[in-house]
Formats: structure tokens, C-alpha cells, sequence
């Protein structure tokens, strides 16, 4: 059995959302995993919607393990450099407080789901974690405003979205799974022409994310996001993929850039 460790801010509905869907896929089995803590950095009192998730974790009997990363920051001193990291000293020892609190758990797999802090190296060597990213291998990098607008700038014919090990390198670790769809189509022409005439920096400032062809692009690829962490945990907890020494490997122990999940996916997220 996989045994889960859950990391989120608890920020959202979309919070709450994701921990019911991974929760209810366990109980039905479609999953052979248990989430053994969830951590977040906030405590409670801390805001109305993480206060939600708290009662929602407590209401599936998760441990739950808090530490206030606004709080800590301000018992520390912020302008200390810390050698040879990008982060800063403080942010490395949070994460060395976090790793106290979470003694005595091992999980196999560790999945951001929301969690807003980048990790450090020393978190990062720790556990085996994986985190979401809104783009397919080697697309665009950033956030998902980031990525679409990209994607729009490069008139690119395909996108996707991706989970990949977490290293303290922001969206650069290795592929773990990932899908794929056509930027092209029925759906697509007809905006890719619309969007022709103008500049990205136009459209930026004339539409933002109100343009059609951006909006389109994001429920794709929003509509796939929740069945890939799915069909992600579920393929680890089927033996299909691990991760060893940082490396992704399949059934037969061997090496892959990526376990691809496209038609899987799409198939749980009703596109074509």
C-alpha cells in the first residue's frame, strides 16, 4: 500500500477539492494508498479557508501537522543570507523545523497539492515529492497565466500538464507523469484566427485573460489537472512507476522520461 504524505496551504476550495477526490479514490480502492499526514503552513485561525481544510482533514482522521510559515518568519532573522541556496536562511530552517515535526512519518510519496512555498534542498533530499505543473515536458515554465500566455506567443500546436519531482530548481525536476492535448481542432481554429491580427502585449492589455482563445486553453488544460495527480497516485500505488535515487523508473525498473497518461486522463476528465 502507498502511503501518502500530503502538503498544502489550504489556501482554497480547489484545496479541499483535490483532497476529497484523492480521498474518495483511495476509499474506493482505485488507489491502494493511505495518506498518512497532511502538513500545511498555516495554523489555525490563520484564514477562514485553511480553517476549512483543517476540519476537512479532521474529518478523514488525517494527522495533521501545522506550522505557520508567516508566523516562524517572524521569529527569524530575514536578512540572513544562507550559503550556496537561492533561498534565504530563515525559509532553510523552517523546512529543518518542518522535517522535526514530521519524525516518525515515512511516506513512500509526498505530493504538493497547493502548497505555496518553493522547498529547500535538504527537504527536497528527504522525502521523494511531486508537484503539479500546468504545461507538457519541456513547455513553457511559470505559473498557468505564465504558461498560456506562452503558449499563445508561440502559436504552439500542443500542451499538456505534468507532475514532476520536486527539487529546489522551480518546475525543472524530472518528468514523472504527464499528458497531452492539440492546441488545434474544431474548438481552436477559429480563436488562433481571431488572435492572429493581434500582439500578445495587445492582447494582454486589451483582453487579458477575458480573450477567448486563453480561456479555452486553460479549461483544457484545468480539466486535466485533478485526473493526472489521480492516475498518478494510482499508478504508484499499482506498482507502474517509483522513483529511486531520483530517477522515474517502470515496472521493469528501468529509466523513463515521463509516464505518460494522455489517453487515461482524458478519458476521466470527459475530453475528447
Amino acid at each position: 500500500m502507498l502511503t501518502i504524505g500530503w502538503f498544502s496551504t489550504g489556501r482554497d476550495e480547489a484545496a479541499r477539492q483535490l483532497l476529497r477526490v484523492v480521498w474518495d479514490r483511495i476509499q474506493s480502492g482505485d488507489i491502494e494508498g493511505r495518506i498518512v499526514f497532511a502538513f500545511s503552513n498555516r495554523e489555525p485561525g490563520e484564514s477562514e479557508e485553511s480553517d476549512l481544510f483543517f476540519e476537512l482533514v479532521h474529518s478523514y482522521h488525517i494527522p495533521l501537522i501545522c506550522l505557520s510559515s508567516r508566523r516562524f518568519k517572524a521569529t527569524q532573522d530575514i536578512a540572513a543570507k544562507a550559503q550556496d541556496e537561492a533561498l534565504p536562511a530563515w525559509r532553510l530552517e523552517y523546512d529543518r523545523e518542518i522535517m522535526k515535526r514530521l519524525q516518525g512519518f515515512t511516506p513512500d510519496l509526498c505530493v504538493l497539492a497547493g502548497y505555496m512555498l518553493i522547498l529547500g534542498k535538504e527537504m527536497c533530499q528527504r522525502y521523494d515529492m511531486i508537484n503539479l505543473h500546468p504545461a507538457a515536458p519541456n513547455g513553457p515554465k511559470g505559473t498557468w497565466q505564465e504558461v498560456t500566455w506562452a503558449l499563445m506567443e508561440s502559436r504552439a500546436k500542443i500542451s499538456g500538464v505534468m507532475m514532476h519531482l520536486v527539487t529546489p530548481e522551480l518546475d525543472r525536476g524530472p518528468v514523472v507523469t504527464y499528458c497531452t492535448f492539440p492546441l488545434t481542432g474544431e474548438a481552436f481554429d477559429e480563436h488562433w484566427r481571431e488572435t492572429g491580427e493581434f500582439s500578445i502585449a495587445d492582447l494582454k492589455k486589451e483582453q487579458g485573460e477575458t480573450n477567448a482563445l486563453f480561456r479555452l486553453i486553460r479549461q483544457h488544460g484545468l480539466a486535466r489537472e485533478f485526473p493526472l495527480i489521480v492516475s498518478t497516485l494510482r499508478a504508484f500505488s499499482k506498482g507502474e512507476i517509483r522513483i529511486e535515487a531520483g530517477r522515474v523508473l517502470d515496472t521493469q525498473g528501468d529509466p523513463i522520461a515521463g509516464y505518460d497518461l494522455s489517453s487515461e486522463v482524458a478519458k476521466m476528465a470527459g475530453m475528447k
